[in-house]
């Protein structure tokens, strides 16, 4: 069934694009007017904090995710909310370890870091998977939510693809990462609306109490699964730490988040903006999440998809907007702009920050070794935005050839996920221990996405077991029958590996990357000699080990001090 969009739900969906390219516009006439590349990239370091809070939660709370999370809650059940825990438990780690090396160096690529630690080629490798990932992730986050709103409002893929493309690159090039910033608060509102419609309207209809019984007589409120199998696909051990590792992959060392953190004036201030995302983050995940028992509670007893009313899950949300609120005007258009916000500031971060590495780890470096001087800063600046503007339109090329991939449109999500863990774990080498090298860290880094592409692609693999759905009281499916449920073959007859909860992905590629990684590098230094770790910069590490540093070089340089004067 497709509904219909109507006059108001187009206006309020115009009136949203409209005020996110105002921003962009109000930002380039304003202010520095984005003449430097600290202003245009870095925000010029001065941004209050809750901005940047709301922009952390933002950048990585997709379209996809929205639409992702309450099918989820729908399909399997509330478990999945337990990943808010993990989010609390390794904020500090970001905060307290990771962070303060980001904010010593003031690189506007994160990847510098891996230069000064390690060298060239660990850096430009990290910088290339980085890039590939955000590509691929920025097609996909344009195109998959023009599948869902099409199949349901009528609204073609193409109408929704460049209207949000084009929105996106318009306000990210021209209004830089102070535009980007302050439209992700005003999308991360209207994010919060959209999600909030549902539960609303879900609640005037059988109330609180009657979305929670109904939810529960479909098996869909169980919380208590601890089981230490790592082939369980979501129990509280694979949501706290694949989830934790997921986290830190994304707020510890990405390029996007780390150059969110380098907007505010002091490495407090980030660790506030660090922080208030998690009460922000929970709160949009957890209500979310119950939107996704909300809707239950609507099709509890006739599932769309089994009734063949919409072709996958990822499109409940659109359809149970339109099937409940399409008569009151302008609701779906506010729902679906909350959509478009998510895609818009997804897409954004993603820009501005391939832009900085592009301009920092590609660009210049070229530039100097043809031209043998540094690019000049005004060089930069226009480079910069015109780097912003091409990822801008190959977004929408990407996401039009989406269409065509078939299954790589599901592979790039995975690998969006799986990248995440061998950076991490490429980070943590250098930043955890004096022992690792480049020539180890690359070693790790290619042995941790290898194992981690592996578990993704390998096939066969079994089914994910949903709940139970059916389609009995569905008024006009005559032929229905009890229960609409896929045929699932045993479990022990796949491979091990290709059963490990895709939650544990991420986990082995960082546990595989940093393994490989310090005993590579110990061989390495056995044969080639290792590096003196009192020569190493202390800024270079994790604030323990670099106040360890910082004591062996202050007592190295006594002594050599005091030989000096025996001489």
């Amino acid at each position: 069934m497709i509904g219909l969009f109507g006059t108001w739900d187009y206006v309020v969906l115009l009136l949203v694009l409209l005020i996110s390219s105002g921003i962009g516009v109000y930002y380039r006439f304003t202010g520095g007017k984005q003449k430097t590349v600290q202003e245009y990239l870095l925000a010029d370091k001065n941004m209050p904090v809750m901005p940047v809070a709301f922009s952390l939660m933002a950048s990585f709370m997709s379209s996809i995710t929205l639409l992702g999370v309450s099918s989820e809650n729908y399909t399997f059940g509330l478990q999945f909310i337990v990943i808010n825990i993990s989010y609390g438990i390794f904020t500090p780690i970001a905060a307290y370890l990771y962070l303060p090396v980001f904010f010593r160096l003031q690189a506007t690529s994160a990847y510098e870091y891996l230069e000064k630690r390690f060298g060239n080629a660990c850096r430009l490798a990290a910088s290339l998977v980085y890039t590939t990932q955000m590509v691929l992730y920025m097609g996909v986050a344009l195109y998959a939510p023009a599948i869902a709103l099409e199949a349901v409002t009528g609204i073609s893929q193409l109408a929704a693809i460049l209207s949000v493309g084009i929105v996106c690159t318009f306000y990210s090039t021209i209004g830089g990462m102070k535009a980007v910033l302050m439209t992700d608060v005003f999308q991360s509102l209207l994010m919060f609306a959209a999600v909030f419609s549902i539960i609303i309207c879900a609640s005037m209809d059988v109330g609180i109490d009657g979305i929670w019984e109904l939810a529960t007589q479909g098996r869909r409120t169980e919380l208590l699964n601890f089981s230490i199998d790592p082939t369980e696909r979501h129990s509280w051990f694979t949501l706290i730490i694949g989830g934790g590792v997921t986290f830190l992959s994304l707020y510890a060392v990405n390029q996007t988040q780390v150059q969110r953190y380098l907007t505010v004036k002091s490495l407090k201030s980030a660790q506030t903006a660090l922080w208030l995302n998690w009460p922000i983050l929970t709160l949009l995940s957890l209500s979310t999440s119950f939107a996704g028992l909300a809707i239950y509670s609507k099709y509890h007893d006739c599932d769309p998809v089994c009734a063949k009313q919409i072709t996958n899950r990822d499109q409940l949300m659109p359809y149970y907007v339109i099937d409940t609120m399409g008569h009151i005007p302008g609701l779906a258009g506010l729902f679906v702009a909350g959509i478009f916000s998510a895609a818009l500031s997804s897409i954004s971060a993603s820009l501005n920050s391939l832009a900085a590495v592009t301009i920092e780890d590609y660009y210049k470096p070229l530039y100097k070794k043809i031209w043998k001087t540094d690019l000049p800063d005004k060089a930069i600046n226009i480079r910069t935005k015109f780097i912003a503007l091409s990822y801008g339109i190959v977004s929408i090329a990407v996401a039009f050839m989406a269409q065509f991939l078939g299954g790589v449109l599901q592979a790039s999500l995975t690998i969006f996920g799986v990248i995440g863990g061998p950076l991490l774990g490429l980070f943590s080498l250098g930043m955890f221990t004096t022992t690792a090298n480049q020539k180890g860290a690359l070693t790790g880094l290619i042995s941790g996405i290898s194992i981690a592409l592996w578990m993704a692609y390998g096939e066969p693999k079994p089914k994910d077991k949903i709940l139970p759905m059916t389609v009995m009281g569905c008024p006009d499916y005559l032929n229905a029958t009890a229960t609409c449920m896929p045929e699932y073959q045993d479990d022990g007859e796949y491979f091990w590996l290709y059963r490990v909860s895709y939650l544990y992905r991420g986990v082995m590629g960082l546990i595989v990357t940093c393994v490989v990684g310090y005993l590579s590098s110990y061989i390495v230094n056995q044969i080639c000699g290792a590096q003196d770790p009192a020569t190493m910069d202390p800024n270079l590490f994790i604030p323990p080990l670099a106040r360890k540093l910082e004591k062996q070089y202050d007592k190295n340089l006594k002594m050599h001090e005091m030989d000096k004067m025996l001489e």
